[in-house]
């Protein structure tokens, strides 16, 4: 999986956000394994930390974002959105491969 960082309207972001947002990422990768691409991006607006996470799958782009006061509580919701968001992706395109084998199967009996 290929990971692209950006960070928007701050002047230095350290390392250790780099490699927190990059960790919480690679999670997904147990959830789906057919994860091509993902961007991170984190917005600091005033008050408010912003973590915008895009996940390419297989021609489907997958996208959460989440606002809150802190950025890793940020990027630890986006990454649970996109949790339930590839569940939800896994079990569609499986139960169609399922129907389509059932199909199958049908047929040359």
């Amino acid at each position: 999986m290929r990971v692209n960082f950006t960070a928007r309207h701050s002047k230095k972001t350290s390392q250790r956000l780099k490699d927190y947002a990059q960790e919480e990422v690679k999670r997904l990768e147990k959830i789906f394994q057919g994860i091509v691409d993902c961007d991170i991006v984190l917005d600091y607006q005033k008050e408010t930390k912003i973590a915008e996470i895009n996940v390419g799958v297989h021609g489907t782009q997958l996208t959460a974002v989440e606002k809150s006061d802190d950025i890793y509580k940020s990027i630890d919701q986006a990454v649970a959105k996109l949790e339930r968001q590839l569940k939800k992706y896994k079990q569609k395109n499986f139960q169609q491969f399922d129907k389509t084998e059932t199909i199958k199967t049908e047929l040359t009996q």
